[in-house]
Parts: structure tokens; C-alpha cells; sequence
């Protein structure tokens, strides 16, 4: 059973996650900036949910923390490094085959 801090720590990262997803289709939904600021806002708001999923979910602090917590930093990473390079590979091949 969980205690009630841990309930409410779930409770407030699904809550800043729905927030942070919300925000960066909204911005390009109503086209609020250009296309360098709303590129800038999706960056942003994608690191910000990541710190909100180690945090609130998986339990890591930034502060003084167990060796064991790395392995969930460091595997956030991999897949965060495989993530951005798979998408900037497929979108250079799709420039490459459109003749840009």
C-alpha cells in the first residue's frame, strides 16, 4: 500500500506530465511563436518531463543518491540518445529521398 506522500507525489507528476505534453501541442496547434520558438518550447518541455519522470516516478533525487539509482539514469539516457539520433537519422533520409 502506498503511503500518502507517495500518492501524492504520483498524482502531482501525472499532473505536471499531462501539463508538459499539453503545452508543446497547443503551441503548435495555435501556432503561438515562430517556428524557432516553438521548436524551443518542445525541447524544453520534453527535458523538463524527463526530469519529472526520474523524479516523481522513478524516484531519483539529484542530490547524494544511491549507485543503485544510476541504472535508471543511465538507461533514461540510452534511450533518450537512441530516441533524438533514430528520429534526426529518419528525418535526414526522408530530406535526402525528397530532394531537399
Amino acid at each position: 500500500m502506498k503511503s500518502n506522500s507517495e500518492s501524492k507525489d504520483t498524482v502531482v507528476g501525472f499532473l505536471l506530465a499531462l501539463v508538459l505534453t499539453a503545452v508543446p501541442f497547443l503551441a503548435v496547434l495555435y501556432k503561438l511563436g515562430s517556428r524557432e520558438a516553438i521548436t524551443a518550447v518542445i525541447a524544453a518541455s520534453a527535458i523538463v518531463q524527463i526530469l519529472v519522470h526520474l523524479r516523481f516516478f522513478l524516484g531519483i533525487r539529484l542530490r547524494k543518491s544511491a549507485p543503485e539509482n544510476l541504472y535508471p539514469l543511465l538507461f533514461a539516457v540510452v534511450l533518450l540518445v537512441i530516441m533524438v539520433g533514430g528520429t534526426l537519422w529518419v528525418m535526414a533520409n526522408m530530406s535526402y529521398r525528397m530532394g531537399h
